[in-house]
C-alpha cells in the first residue's frame, strides 16, 4: 500500500540521511560523493521526499550551460528512492516538482543519463543534441536523454557544461 510522503527542498536535517539512501538505493554504486559534492553549490536544486522525518526519496538538479550558448540548462540526477518505498510515485513527484521549479526560473531543458524505459515516462526523449561533459559508451546512447521545458524546438546543440564535480570522466563512462 502506498504511503503518503511529503516533497520539499533539501533540509540540513536531511544530510544525515543521504549517505544512507544512496546506499540503500544504489548498494552497486558510491554515489555518496557526488551527491555531497554537488549539495553546497549554488547551482544544484535539491529536493528530498519524506514520511515524517525519514528521507525516502531525494534528487538533484544540477544548472549548467551550454559551451558558446546562453541558455540555463540543468542534468537531473542523481535520483534515489529508498527500495521499500519505490514504485510508489515518489521519484516521478520528485521529478515533477524539480521540472515545474526549473521551468518557473526559465530553464530551457533538462538532461538526463538514465533508463529510458523510466526518464521517457516523465516526458524525456533520446538524442539530444546536446553533448555530455565526455563522450559516452556506445551502449550507453540511448540513456542520454533530454525534455525542452519552454516549449521549444531541439534546436539547442553542444556540450554541456557543469559545476567541477561533474567534470570527471570516470561519471560519465
Amino acid at each position: 500500500m502506498p504511503h503518503s510522503f511529503t516533497l520539499s527542498e533539501t533540509l540540513p536535517a536531511d544530510g544525515d540521511q543521504i549517505p544512507e539512501l544512496y546506499a540503500a538505493a544504489f548498494p552497486q554504486e558510491d554515489l555518496v560523493a557526488l551527491v555531497e559534492a554537488l549539495l553546497p553549490g549554488p547551482a544544484v536544486l535539491s529536493l528530498s521526499a519524506r514520511t515524517g522525518a525519514r528521507l525516502i526519496g531525494h534528487v538533484l538538479f544540477t544548472r549548467g550551460r551550454l559551451e558558446g550558448a546562453t541558455d540555463t540548462v540543468a542534468l537531473l540526477g542523481p535520483l534515489a528512492v529508498h527500495p521499500e518505498h519505490q514504485r510508489q510515485g515518489i521519484g516521478k513527484a520528485l521529478i515533477a516538482e524539480g521540472l515545474a521549479r526549473l521551468k518557473a526560473e526559465g530553464v530551457t531543458e533538462v538532461l538526463v543519463l538514465g533508463d529510458p524505459a523510466y526518464y521517457s515516462r516523465s516526458g524525456f526523449r533520446p538524442a539530444s543534441r546536446v553533448m555530455p561533459p565526455y563522450p559516452l559508451p556506445a551502449e550507453w546512447a540511448e540513456a542520454w536523454q533530454w525534455l525542452r521545458l519552454d516549449g521549444g524546438e531541439d534546436d539547442l546543440a553542444g556540450r554541456l557544461l557543469l559545476p567541477e564535480a561533474w567534470m570527471r570522466a570516470e561519471l560519465w563512462s
